[in-house]
């Protein structure tokens, strides 16, 4: 009996293989690795949020054609950006002030600079404007669900891996499978779903490693948390030690009877 809850005990616990990110491989002589995935410039998508800014040597001559925000000018942050930013809607199309509707889906947001800077040119300004526009990405929104900070999240960079956007989430708890981690990711035909094994050290030339905006990042639970084993030694001993004892107790009861 007693061989049977050491085995339980150590077979059912979390390895620390399942718990660490980014492993080596046995034959990898030393830290260095050549990175081969290049990442793609984003296409602007659906539901996508945009910060578009346009300026000049006179400012108040591109002052029409940014936003503003005389009801809210008390909003800051990510609220701000929901006000002043401007979304894709399912059509593909945004609304820029005096432009208006201009298609984006497709597009980088370099090819959406050089588009609305083109139509400037063209039809309200000369070169010695000297106007300068910038396109961004309101931030990167993503989701969480499962063995993980569950919830929406915004980072305020042009590119974020998952490592970054996992991190700001709070991390994978121990009972989640960092070797299968599900990305859903939005296309202009639908959706998809990715894996990444984010245990691999290979996980970074992943096409996945970015994470791009309106991702929905899924963690799986291990097997050990739907059978109810702890994550370590010790609380594995603990639960089977216990079931042991009941079924002890009931025997011992049964017997008297």
């Amino acid at each position: 009996m007693l061989l049977f809850i050491l085995i339980g005990s150590f077979t059912s616990c979390i390895g620390t293989k399942k718990l660490t990110y980014l492993q080596e491989s046995e034959q990898q002589v030393d830290s260095l690795m050549s990175i081969r995935q290049i990442q793609k410039p984003y296409r602007v998508q659906t539901n996508d949020l945009l910060s578009i800014r346009v300026k000049a040597l006179d400012q108040e001559l591109v002052g029409m054609f940014n936003p503003i925000d005389d009801n809210n000018v008390s909003a800051t942050g990510e609220e701000r950006l929901y006000y002043d930013g401007f979304l894709v809607d399912n059509h593909g199309n945004i609304r820029v002030p005096t432009l208006g509707e201009i298609n984006v889906l497709g597009f980088t947001l370099e090819e959406i600079r050089l588009k609305i800077e083109e139509e400037l040119l063209t039809n309200y300004f000369k070169e010695e404007a000297n106007i300068f526009v910038t396109v961004k990405l309101a931030g990167i929104r993503y989701t969480t669900i499962g063995e993980i900070g569950s919830g929406s999240q915004v980072i305020y960079k042009d590119q974020v891996t998952i490592m970054e956007a996992i991190a700001n989430a709070g991390d994978i708890e121990l009972t989640g499978d960092r070797t299968d981690v599900v990305i859903l990711r939005q296309y202009p035909g639908g959706q998809k779903v990715h894996h990444i094994d984010l245990t691999a050290l290979d996980a970074i030339n992943s096409p996945y490693y970015y994470i791009q905006p309106n991702d929905l990042i899924m963690v799986k639970p291990l097997p050990q948390k739907s059978l109810g084993f702890g994550v370590n030694g010790l609380e594995t001993f603990s639960a089977v030690a216990s079931v042991v004892a009941l079924i002890t107790s009931l025997i011992l009861l049964s017997n008297r009877l």
